[in-house]
């Protein structure tokens, strides 16, 4: 089987697990998450969040809570002329967030772009990840031209059980230097 099989099959088995993760535990695991990530990061000045999708864990509280300690945060948004992501600035969530192309929430056109290389900390999300820092992504390769790009410390949040030994990697999948998961962070093993 070659390595893009395994790949679908994988998200295929994982997609089959989050369905049935109710709303219930994803909240509380989401709580847990926010809790271990602020505890354990160090204090970043400027921080690329994600907007999470219905089926990840959600980071949106610690976002909030950065914007009201004055942290400079910004969201991923889709350029649609360059058909990449870049990253923009946002300061009030209630102003300066729309839904774009993909159904993702992402800061509006009035929002100040930022070059990908200034970031201290860079939260990341997945399908899987593995002991090695390798990202199982969704399957359009976004997140690693943003990874690619990317400055600062890359950190991975899923599940538990989205935290794999090994993961099937292809040349091109970026890697995050920690992942974390409602009970543990771990560094990357090289």
């Amino acid at each position: 089987m070659n390595v893009q099989n395994s790949k679908s099959d994988l998200r295929a088995h994982l997609r089959a697990r989050l369905e049935k993760i109710s709303d219930a535990v994803r909240a509380v695991e989401s709580i847990e998450l926010c809790e271990r990530l602020q505890a354990q990061i160090p204090s970043a000045h400027t921080i690329l969040f994600f907007a999470p999708l219905p089926d990840e864990l959600d980071v949106w509280p610690m976002l909030e809570m950065s914007l009201a300690l004055g942290v400079n945060c910004a969201l991923p948004f889709f350029d649609a002329e360059k058909k990449i992501y870049g990253a923009k600035i946002i300061h009030t969530l209630a102003t300066d967030i729309v839904i774009g192309k993909f159904g993702v929430r992402e800061p509006a056109a009035g929002c100040e772009e930022i070059a990908l290389n200034q970031f201290d900390l860079v939260l990341v999300p997945g399908m899987a990840f593995d002991l090695s820092g390798n990202r199982l992504g969704r399957g359009r390769g976004f997140y690693d031209r943003i990874l690619a790009e990317a400055s600062g410390i890359k950190c991975g949040v899923c599940h538990n059980f989205q935290l794999l030994e090994k993961i099937p990697t292809e040349p091109h999948d970026a890697k995050v230097d920690f992942i974390f998961t409602p009970a543990k962070g771990v560094k990357r093993k090289n």
